[in-house]
């Protein structure tokens, strides 16, 4: 039986599901005028986004059932068949359907493709968003690929970023190249940084963070730091960190993930004091440190408008290509409105000598 491994950096925890039941996705009645056919010519006429090869590679598995039988590719439908379609995963709550969404496709092969993520783009359907998400997008692009199902689980997101952080983002087209990427997020050998800006001036020049996270019993839509046998969902979690540069009042750090958590970097900078800037769901989106003046309330203000969602981006993604085994390494730019953001703050910086 196949491991299924499953890393996230913002949205699952690490593990692995192992798939045991069989759904039915797809039921079919034969209409009572339809001439014996094969049932993978029959499917694939009336199912046009899926190719031949996978249909007879379903049937091989023992996966299409005729009346409740499983057939062969070369089974004859007959009028009033009923065929079902069975996967060994169920059918996903949101149907993830083609759109012509603009995407920033840095690297991409057979296998694999990388996007530069702009903020503001959800990455999944969800409740609440329920289209016009970067799997819709990803859907667009692949849609004269026949091999690519955009609702099978088994091929997609290799791991995820939040809605409004920024960055490098992997995606597997086929199931063989989710497998190997999933393993190798899940033995923790890939290489991911993060800059971000963050609210204080970081003590140290580096550092490690650890604490178990888990939802907060207070509020379901946060995430915090749990002590030691506090809570037996919190999951084990690391963040190195580094300072890039100080500002005074806010400091750029790298954070290299180590575990990969929902809101690692955003819970994990928060229990050391130092708060994501404009972090709304954290409380970065007030004035947190700085002086009471005017002229700075309203400078903090328009650095809130400058960059109108947290300081976060994912610049950095390495790992092995899964068919070469080739080292793969990728950078991306901060985007602009971070640029800005920083460039005000050490404007700022400099003129008030704040450092």
């Amino acid at each position: 039986m196949t491991k299924d491994y499953l890393e996230d950096v913002e949205d699952e925890d690490d593990g692995y599901v192992e798939q045991k039941e069989m759904y039915e996705h797809y039921r079919f009645e034969v209409d009572k005028g339809q001439t014996m056919l094969r049932i993978d010519k029959y499917l694939v006429n009336l199912m046009s986004d899926i190719s031949r090869n996978r249909i007879q590679e379903a049937a091989d598995a023992g996966n299409i059932l005729v009346n409740g039988n499983p057939v062969k590719s070369s089974y004859k439908v007959k009028p009033f068949d009923i065929i079902s379609i069975l996967l060994d995963y169920p059918p996903s709550k949101f149907e993830i359907t083609p759109e012509d969404i603009p995407i920033n496709i840095v690297y991409e092969d057979d296998d694999i493709i990388l996007v530069n993520k702009q903020a503001g783009l959800v990455v999944h359907p969800g409740y609440g968003n329920f289209d016009g998400t970067l799997l819709n997008a990803i859907a667009y692009h692949l849609k004269g690929n026949k091999d690519f199902d955009p609702n099978d689980p088994r091929v997609g997101l290799v791991h995820r970023i939040d809605k409004d952080t920024s960055g490098l983002l992997l995606i597997a087209k086929t199931m063989e190249a989710k497998t190997n990427l999933g393993k190798q997020f899940y033995e923790k050998t890939t290489q991911r940084c993060y800059q971000a800006l963050v609210w204080g001036n970081v003590k140290e020049d580096e550092g490690t963070i650890r604490g178990a996270l888990a939802r907060d019993p207070r509020d379901r839509m946060l995430f915090r730091v749990f002590e030691e046998g506090e809570n037996p969902y919190a999951k084990h979690a690391v963040t190195h960190y580094k300072v890039l540069e100080r500002f005074g009042y806010v400091t750029l750090v790298e954070c290299r993930l180590e575990t990969g958590r929902t809101h690692q970097i955003r819970i994990h900078m928060k229990y050391i004091g130092h708060t994501l800037f404009n972090d709304e769901r954290y409380g970065g989106n007030v004035i947190l440190r700085g002086v009471s003046t005017a002229y700075y309330k309203l400078f903090v203000k328009n650095c809130f408008l400058t960059c109108p969602r947290q300081a976060l981006h994912a610049k950095t993604l390495g790992f092995t290509h899964p068919r070469t085994g080739e080292q793969m390494f990728f950078e991306s730019e901060l985007p602009n409105d971070f640029k800005q953001l920083l460039e005000r703050w050490r404007n700022y910086a400099n003129s008030k000598n704040t450092i």
